[in-house]
């Protein structure tokens, strides 16, 4: 026997050799280690995605169908004694006919309809008939005259909003059993509902003022919408990529090419890390002291809101683009000074187009979060009721009174008829898009500028 065969065998008594082919005690632990360790992520987001799942199932399910409404469809006779006693056509006579006169000529109109049509309604009272029809229908009718005043004495197709809990039996949310503890509806205003579908009378199809008209009060939730709520929205982002997105680039690219690197530089750099993980509603406190009491502007108004948001992202675009910036390898400065180029043409010139892709991703994903943001509008008072829409920035519609998205569903969640929280849901659908386009958008600018070194 070779020295070489003798090393091979255990001395006696001796720890026996390993074999890499062979799995000891402590390599199947740590196999058993990594494998538990797999299944903990992998269980973390299983539930990570299933609440996500049941977040996104729960508000489509409940705010989808806030994009539809019922209403009701007949003829109406406009009758000029009521509607035009002199007959002059005059805008500002005709003005003056209240939305009293058309509410009563439109319930005539569906009762006179309805028995025409065969149609019984004799367990229910002419005027229960007629508190079918939304509140916000002779407002409807009325802009219809006047916007065309020859339509006087002619019979007209007319297609009104029914009320809220028509349009919740139509959908599911309101039944036999709950309308008779309701005294908004009855269980024979419903079984009348039901003739009236038949006769393709009552029926629901997409409903596009959601997206266009302003609130609503509480007599009157199937007519209210998110115009105001989406022109706030835009107006206030687009105030804040204004201000925000210059103001941050241009204090990250000196913080991080050019200030001295001393006690002072630290204690900005640590400020900003601390602003970005203050509280929202903390700005909102200071935009109420500052830009409102101080200030003295206006209340409620679309500048104070993207002042106040802007101030809450200055810290996310300063942090991201200083990321950005120093994730630029320094050969490319190097190079740029090399070749003779200044300071302010390599930072400009080389260093900051490098840098785009991540400046913009950080800009929008600041923006989509300022979007969302509810807490500090509260306290600007952007949560009152705002029945019209802001004049056009040419116009000083940046100082007019507005609300936000986000708000908008804080206000309807609070209310207390059904179909508001049905369109909070349907507002949320839309500040979700709003967020996933931003986020999109956020994507395609980073691959589109993106450059490799």
């Amino acid at each position: 026997m070779t020295d070489a065969t003798a090393a091979d065998l255990p001395a006696s008594g001796g720890r026996p050799n390993k074999s890499i082919l062979v799995e000891d005690a402590l390599t199947r632990r740590r196999n058993r280690s990594e494998k538990r360790f797999m299944l903990y992520g992998l269980g973390a987001i299983t539930i990570s995605l299933l609440v996500l799942f049941i977040m996104l199932f729960t508000i489509f399910r409940d705010g989808t169908s806030a994009f539809f409404q019922a209403s009701l469809s007949f003829p109406v006779t406009l009758d000029a004694e009521q509607l035009d006693e002199d007959g002059n056509r005059d805008p500002a006579e005709m003005a003056s006919v209240t939305t009293i006169g058309y509410g009563n000529l439109l319930r005539a109109s569906l009762v006179d309809y309805l028995a025409a049509e065969g149609i019984s309604t004799d367990e229910i009272e002419e005027g229960n008939v007629g508190s079918l029809i939304s509140r916000d229908g002779p407002a409807q009718l009325r802009d219809r005259v006047l916007a065309d005043p020859d339509l006087i004495g002619q019979t007209v197709d007319v297609k009104i909003f029914a009320t809220s809990r028509l349009d919740g039996y139509l959908k599911g949310r309101v039944t036999m059993e709950t309308a008779l503890l309701d005294s908004n509806v009855s269980p024979e205003q419903l079984q009348l509902a039901d003739r009236l579908s038949e006769a393709g009378i009552l029926t629901t199809a997409f409903n596009p003022q959601f997206l266009t008209a302003a609130d609503a009060s509480d007599q009157r939730p199937e007519a209210a919408g998110l115009g105001v709520a989406i022109i706030g929205s835009a107006y206030m982002m687009l105030l804040v990529l204004i201000m925000a997105l210059p103001i941050g680039v241009a204090a990250s690219i000196y913080l991080e090419e050019f200030a001295p690197k001393n006690w002072i530089t630290d204690v900005i750099e640590v400020n900003i890390s601390n602003l970005a993980a203050v509280p929202s509603i903390v700005y909102g406190i200071l935009g109420l002291a500052l830009f409102i009491n101080f200030a003295g502007l206006p209340q409620s108004s679309t500048l104070v809101g993207a002042l106040v948001l802007t101030l809450m992202t200055l810290p996310t675009i300063i942090i991201a683009t200083r990321a950005s910036l120093r994730a630029v390898p320094p050969s490319i400065r190097d190079a740029a000074l090399g070749v003779g180029a200044s300071k302010m043409q390599t930072v400009f010139h080389h260093v900051l187009p490098l840098a785009m892709p991540g400046i913009l991703t950080g800009t929008i994903l600041g923006l989509a979060t300022a979007l969302g943001e509810t807490a500090p509008l509260l306290l600007i008072g952007m949560v009152a009721f705002v029945g019209d829409y802001p004049a056009s920035p040419l116009d000083g519609g940046f100082l007019d009174p507005a609300t936000a998205l986000p708000v908008q569903v804080y206000a309807w969640a609070s209310r207390s008829d059904p179909a508001f929280i049905e369109r909070s849901s349907g507002a949320i659908i839309v500040l979700l898009g709003f967020l996933l386009v931003m986020n999109a958008v956020a994507i395609v600018l980073r691959r589109r500028f993106e450059r490799r070194w």
